[in-house]
């Protein structure tokens, strides 16, 4: 991305951000005015006019005189002097990512930023808000094609995330993971997919592939929305409409039973904390690794914590129990679904902090430690496959699970964390027992027990505790175990 003239120089993180916002909102006002009078009037954006719909870039340049300075943060650190660049899209829903990562940069640093209008256009469906603007109009999308700019596939990507980027002599290094056309392509995505604006997402999310958790988080939340001193404020449901303390207990049940999750092929909860900003999200997935690496894309845009699956999994140790759980240490990729992406020889580590904080939080809401923790809590490889039938193999994958010495069998674990490490999200598993289908115990219409009914709601508990530990250690956090040699500075 080459400079633009009009590119001003900014003299603190707050005024490239600031700028980023002013030159943002410009350009969303120039293109639906100019859309508006199309859908009426039919009378096309002049060159012109089509030049001020573009995304704001930021350039940061780095030229030090001495030493860098010394930092334990895996984020926010320059390691090849230069000039770096990207495009931003809502900037103004990003000011506390943005600042988190350019001040570090501009104050320990000394890079120097600029801002003005880039060379990417902004696709015309990302600058809509009702989605039903067109109708009014009767214009199709052939001719908005025309005269508009629409979305590109050749121009979204993730060639940075997945080290295909080269350096070329003149052009700036990538300054983040994505830009913004391939932000906004995943906000439209994560609305389609979960019924929710992308804006209520939160940055600790949890990922489940069972309906039942999703019933005990939201009887958990509204609970907590009424508790005295809480700081969660507000209860985002699938379809739009939220929750507060204000509501009542009858309201309030009435709003859940009314949203539409079943519209939306992984609803979405969000509970928000404080400001907005750093409260939980649980996402239904469903069953499978499609699904898992789809939604894992579309989130790792909003620049999450965490993600943390806990769903089901298959017991393959006599000793398990139903309602036992499986801390992942590793995992024997068989979902394929990465394998060209982040080939399943490429090791995916666990992360010590999420590891420490799961067995934490485990003891915390059991009451139990030592032994009696660990004949409940195993530690050990999760093997997740893309076939759900994958035990009429069985003869072709006792092999594979014995020498991976695996413990449990899932569908999306493995997924979900070789998408974390590819796309530089801290992740961890845990999983309940459900079944143990090489030992006979196969799941059966109605065979839940009570037990088993306890082990959700203290399993999701589990899930929650780990986020309020992990909240207390961010810079630990986000690990350099997720970042190569030549990362772009943002986190």
């Amino acid at each position: 991305m080459s400079r633009d003239p009009a590119a001003l120089p900014c003299a603190s993180a707050e005024a490239a951000v600031d700028r980023l916002e002013a030159l943002y909102e410009a350009a969303i006002a120039a293109e639906r005015a100019a859309l508006d009078r199309f859908i009426d009037q039919r009378i096309p954006p002049t060159p012109e006019e089509r030049a001020r719909f573009r995304y704001p870039g930021l350039w940061l340049r780095w030229a030090p005189e001495g030493p860098p300075p010394q930092t334990r943060r895996a984020w926010a650190k320059l390691q090849v002097s230069g000039d770096y660049a990207t495009t931003i899209t809502q900037p103004a829903a990003f000011r506390a990512y943005l600042l988190e990562q350019l001040r570090p940069l501009v104050e320990e640093y000394g890079a120097t930023l600029e801002v003005g209008p880039s060379d990417q256009e902004i696709p015309y469906p990302y600058v809509l808000e009702g989605g039903d603007e067109l109708a009014r109009g009767g214009v199709s999308a052939a001719e908005l094609a025309r005269h508009f700019p629409v979305p590109m596939l050749s121009a979204v990507g993730d060639e940075v995330a997945d080290g295909l980027w080269r350096f070329r002599d003149g052009a700036p290094r990538p300054m983040a993971l994505f830009d913004a056309a391939r932000v906004d392509y995943s906000l439209r995505r994560l609305q389609h997919y979960t019924g929710t604006d992308w804006r209520s997402v939160q940055p600790w999310i949890l990922l489940t592939n069972y309906q039942r958790y999703i019933g005990q988080f939201v009887d958990w939340a509204l609970v907590e929305l009424k508790r005295p001193g809480t700081d969660y404020t507000r209860l985002v449901l699938p379809g739009g409409a939220s929750i507060t303390h204000e509501h009542d207990a009858a309201t309030a049940a009435t709003l859940v039973a009314e949203a539409p999750w079943q519209r939306f092929q992984m609803p979405a909860y969000h509970l928000l904390r404080g400001e907005g900003r750093d409260g939980l999200t649980i996402v239904n997935i469903g069953v499978g690794p499609s699904n898992a690496k789809t939604i894992s894309d579309h989130l790792a845009v909003t620049r999450p914590h965490c993600w943390l699956m806990i769903g089901h999994c298959g017991g393959l140790r006599q000793s398990q129990e139903i309602g036992d759980y499986v801390l992942a240490h590793g995992y024997l990729r068989r979902d394929r679904i990465l394998d060209d992406l982040l080939p399943p020889e490429i090791p995916v580590p666990a992360l010590a902090e999420v590891q420490v904080a799961l067995q934490q939080a485990a003891a915390e809401v059991t009451g139990e430690a030592g032994e009696a923790l660990k004949r409940r809590l195993r530690t050990g490889t999760v093997v997740s496959y893309d076939d759900r039938n994958w035990e009429l193999r069985w003869s072709q994958e006792r092999l594979r699970i014995n020498l991976s010495r695996a413990i449990a069998v899932d569908m999306e674990s493995g997924t979900l964390a070789a998408q974390g490490y590819r796309l530089r999200v801290p992740y961890g598993t845990l999983l309940c027992v459900s079944d143990k289908p090489l030992h006979g115990e196969i799941k059966l219409p109605g065979a839940a027990t009570a037990f088993y009914q306890r082990a959700v709601s203290e399993h999701l508990a589990i899930g929650i505790a780990t986020f309020g530990i992990l909240r207390q250690q961010l810079t630990a956090l986000h690990s350099r175990k997720l970042r190569a040699f030549d990362e772009p500075p943002f986190r």
